[in-house]
């Protein structure tokens, strides 16, 4: 079986489901999922009976579900129903069983977390803290990564003041800055390192994250004088922003006769 029809285990049952490199979601069968929060026998049956329930309550998740060929167990693919992360959590939310219900308090505790935050921003920022450093990584580590936070607000707010648009935009001028400093788009840098879902910027060294920030923060200031108007204007911007972090990433290497860009996942 392929990585992208991969099986994981859940309570030592099995949870099949694909990746979408394109989306980059993750999807998982509802019937197992189902099978294992319910212990059900007819897990078919009883998803059959919910969808029914879901559809006529008017939710938006009935809507959500896409059919994917999952390998069964006779070898065979079927077309099988499955939901992202996302609506997978939200579907435990309609699933009457105590082994849902540890997953519906934490969800209930994110969701008030999260309300603290908008309340109180500063609340996310030592949130984030903690949760590196359970990870496990080096202070110096965390504090370069919680500076890139404010770097890369700094630009999405100069994009937004130039009239970009939150998504694809920015998705295509990060692209764009990423591959004139690394030399790959942010997929194929993520794929050079092996990632999914996982964030890369959590996976890169404090070099590579310097190097990243200087990017970003050029961009931001050759953006702020230029005053770019159009979408192309700013993709030429970002570029400029990305060689120059570039041309400082080929300086380093060429002094240390060392790679900056790595695969490995590792802190350094």
């Amino acid at each position: 079986m392929d990585k992208d029809h991969s099986i994981i285990l859940f309570n030592q049952k099995h949870v099949r489901r694909h990746w979408d490199a394109v989306g980059e979601l993750w999807y998982f069968s509802v019937i197992d999922v189902i099978e294992v929060l319910t212990d059900s026998t007819s897990s078919k049956r009883y998803w059959s009976d919910l969808k029914i329930k879901v559809k006529s309550e008017g939710s938006q998740l009935y809507d959500k579900i896409v059919q994917l060929k999952l390998l069964a167990s006779d070898g065979k693919k079927y077309a099988t129903d499955c939901l992202t992360t996302e609506n997978i959590l939200r579907l435990i939310q309609s699933v009457p069983s105590p082994k849902a219900e540890p997953l519906k308090v934490w969800l209930a505790s994110v969701g008030y977390e999260r309300i603290e935050e908008m309340e109180d921003p500063e609340l996310s920022i030592d949130r984030a803290m903690r949760m590196y450093e359970q990870k496990g990584y080096p202070k110096e580590w965390i504090n370069q990564r919680l500076k890139t936070i404010e770097v890369r607000k700094d630009l999405t707010d100069e994009w937004q003041t130039r009239g970009m648009k939150e998504g694809l935009e920015y998705a295509i001028l990060t692209d764009e800055i990423t591959k004139a400093w690394v030399g790959k788009t942010v997929r194929e840098y993520k794929d050079y390192k092996n990632l999914k879902k996982e964030s890369l910027r959590d996976n890169m060294t404090n070099l590579e994250l310097v190097l990243n920030m200087l990017a970003e923060a050029t961009t931001t200031e050759i953006s702020k004088i230029k005053k770019p108007k159009t979408f192309p204007q700013n993709k030429s911007v970002a570029r400029q922003g990305g060689t120059i972090a570039g041309n400082t990433r080929k300086a380093i290497e060429k002094e240390t006769g060392n790679p900056i860009i790595i695969p490995e996942r590792t802190i350094g």
